[in-house]
């Protein structure tokens, strides 16, 4: 009996050592953790509550971040309740390990231009179209902020030609790529004229694809070259008349025999690369080769006259 009752005994005691060893292997891991966050470091956490005060962001330790609104972004476009979900995945700096009430104090604005530069750096690279609100309005530009960057948009750089007012742009969407990123300077600038290009290379390319070589059209003159003229033929399109193929005879410069804004005859002869080829010789072939045609039919089809025996037939003398 005094045995078993000494099993008992040591059973009990081994097991609230392991307890004992148990805890303190927590306590050590929770210390271990506690340790390896420190200011200055990027936690990156899931948001588990919003409101107009801030954000908690649960990022996997013993204690959850709070992050103030006025540290979420500089943008002043946003907005707390509309711009971020529960569920969201937030990067933070953390700015203090302990606000009192053992939570962390954590930045996004912070973590923001800490992350943010490299991640422009490949957004330029790849030439990435970023959808944004214009958020200020600046001396010869405005003001548009991506991934919590503040980018200037040079007037010149807002529309296809020169903007000189660029006040009716404010909270204005556009579209607009990157041009320059300085991290070290804190400088982004973008572009919407250039995304506005490529929208209008893309629409003139469509509408080159349904041009048909070979097809005679009339178009006017645009520009006169050394090496041959421009003719625009319509809905936006030009292509190249070169000065072999403007006249039969060698001329030294288009302007011998043409002048802008003249209306001319060119035949289509070649797309390459959405470039287009035309001829104002081979144009005049074309329709003087029509011209005999049309003439020959009418000539077997009216039995055209032209004897002065076919001429007189018919005709009675007195």
């Amino acid at each position: 009996m005094e045995m078993e009752n000494n099993k008992v005994t040591e059973e009990k005691e081994a097991e609230v050592l392991q307890k004992e060893e148990t805890m303190e292997d927590y306590k050590a891991e929770l210390e271990a953790s506690y340790r390896q966050i420190k200011p200055g470091d990027i936690v990156t956490g899931t948001v588990i509550d919003v409101d107009e005060t801030g954000v908690t962001v649960d990022f996997d330790y013993y204690a959850p971040g709070k992050i103030a609104a006025d540290q979420m972004s500089d943008d002043p476009n946003f907005n707390i309740l509309t711009d971020v979900q529960k569920g969201e995945e937030i990067s933070a700096t953390v700015v203090k390990t302990d606000d009192g009430a053992g939570n962390f104090v954590l930045s996004k604005k912070d973590a923001t231009d800490e992350l943010a530069w490299d991640k422009l750096e490949q957004m330029k690279e790849e030439k990435t179209v970023i959808h944004g609100m214009v958020g200020g309005i600046v001396n010869k530009g405005v003001i548009m902020y991506v991934e919590g960057i503040r980018g200037f948009i040079p007037s010149s750089k807002l529309e296809l030609t020169y903007v000189e007012d660029t006040t009716p742009y404010l909270n204005k969407e556009i579209d607009a790529v990157i041009i320059t990123v300085d991290k070290e300077q804190k400088r982004l600038v973008l572009s919407a004229k250039d995304v506005l290009i490529q929208k209008a290379i893309e629409e003139k390319n469509k509408k080159i694809e349904k041009i048909v070589v070979g097809t005679v059209v009339e178009g006017s003159v645009e520009q006169l070259m050394d090496y041959g003229a421009f003719v625009d033929i319509g809905d936006g399109i030009s292509g190249l008349v070169h000065i072999s193929q403007i006249a039969d005879r060698r001329l030294t410069h288009p302007k011998q025999v043409l002048k802008v804004g003249d209306k001319v005859k060119v035949k289509i002869t070649k797309i390459k690369d959405n470039k287009i080829s035309l001829s104002i010789k081979e144009a005049n072939e074309v329709i003087n080769k029509e011209v005999e045609e049309d003439r020959f039919d009418y000539q077997e089809k009216g039995k055209a006259i032209t004897g002065l025996g076919d001429l007189l037939k018919g005709i009675q003398l007195n």
